[in-house]
């Protein structure tokens, strides 16, 4: 995966856009961010997961997800270390990043 690729992949989500966030591209549903970019560097991306599904994605694929560090890290926050993701593997994460957040109205056209 490249940050290209995990681009392309958030921006197919409904509504989703492009923003940015302490000089990181981010990813949006209205306002609130569901995935970056670049952080800490330009081969990581970030979901922001429940603390639940950070779980499942580390315990199932542990070269791609990796908790942040600290406080965000233990609410969810999860790296993702792109070099080692893959679209089958990235795509639903980034889908769950985004349900945690979209409107439940958004969220129905995801899974019709």
């Amino acid at each position: 995966m490249t940050a290209e690729g995990f681009r392309q992949l958030a921006l197919r989500l409904p509504e989703a856009h492009e923003s940015a966030h302490r000089d990181h591209p981010d990813f949006r549903v209205g306002k609130k961010v569901f995935a970056t970019l670049g952080y800490p560097d330009g081969s990581w991306g970030v979901l922001k997961l429940t603390v639940a599904q950070q779980a499942q994605w580390v315990a199932e694929h542990p070269k791609v997800f990796v908790p942040v560090r600290g406080g965000w890290g233990l609410r969810g926050s999860t790296q993702v270390r792109l070099r080692s993701a893959t679209r089958v593997i990235l795509e639903p994460a980034l889908a769950a990043a985004w349900t945690n957040i979209a409107p439940a109205s958004l969220r129905k056209r995801l899974h019709a």
